[in-house]
């Protein structure tokens, strides 16, 4: 299978190109970026061909698209790989706007190529667990469920609105409203949520905390931020804890970890010793693909998630819950 990556904008992109290379029939076949320095890079990296032409980069003789750009360019992308006739996996937020996200699933249907969302948390073998025991019975009826998602700051054009379209509350909060929504198979109805500059000087929000009720009347709250700093022993948390009736389970994705004693700036580093989530995550998605089912994480999962933290945005503006 030859597939093509559209940006080594965001940091999982060569994540993903590592993990392609360890993968039997896969192919790195050609890399595309309209940032030229930033895709000649790449291609020096892998010895892959590089191309500043969109439409001479999809004529390769490509299967899949993996699209790692900018936030505000992912619709361009997606769309264009679409009428190509390509697969798609895009990076997370699907999009910037809730129209854009609903256009560039409608493109890909009327175009009949899979489009899936890069959440690689619901591989984590720790939040996999938590699922099984949830379907099994085991948690009993859920009642709430607390989640973090605290990192350091990403830097870059990650922290400009008009390239990411937000700033920490967005990046940080569709993982985990993911991972709620695939763990209770309900929906949103409403939103409260506090967000704004609290640890930096940036122009955007670096942190945020929300109440989410879902239809089935469980609660949620989610804090999120780029509150960590570069000292800090590892990048971040991934948390989440699940209240049942008869049983709570608390799982931290980066928690499973050896400590890394040294001199230096950091004293302390946190080497992370769970499953890889990011290979994980294109081993199904090329997988689904070849079979010809449909990706574990759909098109769809990823509008639903965008919709959460613009809700979240929206609340804060307007001092109100938002209903969803």
């Amino acid at each position: 299978m030859n597939i093509g990556i559209m940006s080594f904008a965001h940091i999982h992109a060569t994540s993903y190109a590592d993990a392609i290379k360890r993968i039997p029939g896969a192919t790195l076949t050609a890399i595309y970026d309209t940032d030229s320095n930033r895709g000649q890079q790449a291609s020096e990296q892998y010895q892959v061909p590089f191309f500043t032409d969109i439409q001479l980069f999809l004529a390769q003789p490509i299967d899949v698209v993996l699209v790692c750009s900018e936030n505000v360019l992912h619709k361009e992308m997606v769309i264009a790989a679409a009428k190509a006739k390509k697969h798609i996996l895009c990076e997370k937020p699907i999009a910037t706007t809730v129209e854009d996200a609903k256009e560039m699933i409608a493109v890909c249907d009327q175009n009949e190529v899979q489009l899936s969302i890069a959440y690689p948390v619901r591989y984590s073998a720790a939040i996999r667990d938590v699922k099984q025991a949830i379907e099994a019975g085991e948690l009993g009826d859920i009642v709430a469920i607390r989640s973090t998602n605290r990192g350091q700051n990403p830097g870059g054009w990650f922290i400009d609105e008009q390239l990411a379209g937000g700033g920490a509350v967005l990046d940080h909060t569709v993982h985990m409203v993911d991972i709620m929504r695939w763990y209770l198979n309900s929906e949103v109805a409403e939103v409260s949520a506090f967000a704004n500059r609290y640890f930096t000087e940036l122009d955007t929000d670096d942190a945020g905390i929300m109440t989410i009720v879902f239809e089935n009347g469980v609660i949620a709250s989610h804090d999120a931020s780029w509150s960590r700093f570069p000292q800090f022993p590892t990048w971040g948390d991934v948390m989440i804890e699940i209240i049942g009736t008869k049983a709570t389970r608390k799982v931290d994705v980066f928690n499973e970890k050896l400590n890394l004693y040294s001199k230096g700036e950091k004293s302390i580093t946190h080497l992370y010793s769970g499953n890889d989530t990011d290979f994980e995550l294109i081993v199904d998605f090329l997988q689904a693909i070849q079979h010809g089912r449909k990706p574990l994480i759909s098109g769809y999962d990823g509008l639903k998630s965008l919709e959460i933290a613009l809700a979240a945005y929206e609340s804060n503006a307007k001092k109100q819950a938002v209903i969803v």
